[in-house]
């Protein structure tokens, strides 16, 4: 049952963080996109609005800061009264081999990927314990599995473990 429910989606502009949004919004879910292009999202989210009919919202937010997506929940609870889902899906690449990788290159692919799945995480999950629900999801990649030439930084930020957390009970599980 997806009525009444609320995602908040990170990278929801385009590519796998639209297609989420989207299929979510034609599933009847209201949508929170969360991206640090504003003008893209307003359009994304504009475009889902009217051809679903679900209410969204597009909130311009760093994942890789943990104020500003603590914002970013407030503000979609202040409009949605709730976050029923999360998707972790905002990530970006820095590609270089790593004999040649600078410290910044491994710095923003884990601030993104890494740091941005635990701070949105964090920003959501109170109220998900509150409501007694809530579903999270982290979008990961083969590549964390099996590596990918020049790509160490992003193999290391995408090769946590995955799962979904189901939150529908006094603690969590």
């Amino acid at each position: 049952m997806t009525e009444n429910r609320v995602a908040l989606i990170t990278g929801a502009s385009r590519g796998i963080g639209y297609a989420i949004a989207n299929a979510l919004a034609k599933d009847g879910v209201d949508i929170a996109g969360i991206d640090i292009n504003i003008s893209e999202l307003q359009s994304a989210m504009k475009v889902i609005g009217d051809s679903t009919g679900r209410r969204t919202l597009a909130i311009q937010a760093d994942v890789g800061e943990f104020a500003s997506m603590e914002n970013a929940a407030a503000e979609v609870i202040k409009v949605f009264d709730k976050i029923s889902i999360l998707v972790n899906n905002a990530g970006i690449t820095r590609d270089n081999l790593l004999l040649r990788m600078k410290d910044s290159e491994w710095d923003d692919v884990m601030r993104i990927n890494l740091t941005g799945t635990f701070n949105c995480t964090r920003a959501v999950i109170k109220g998900m314990v509150k409501n007694r629900y809530g579903r999270i999801i982290s979008i990961a990649s083969i590549v964390g599995l099996m590596g990918n030439s020049g790509q160490a930084n992003y193999a290391a930020s995408k090769g946590r473990y995955h799962r979904i957390y189901k939150i529908n009970c006094k603690r969590v599980c």
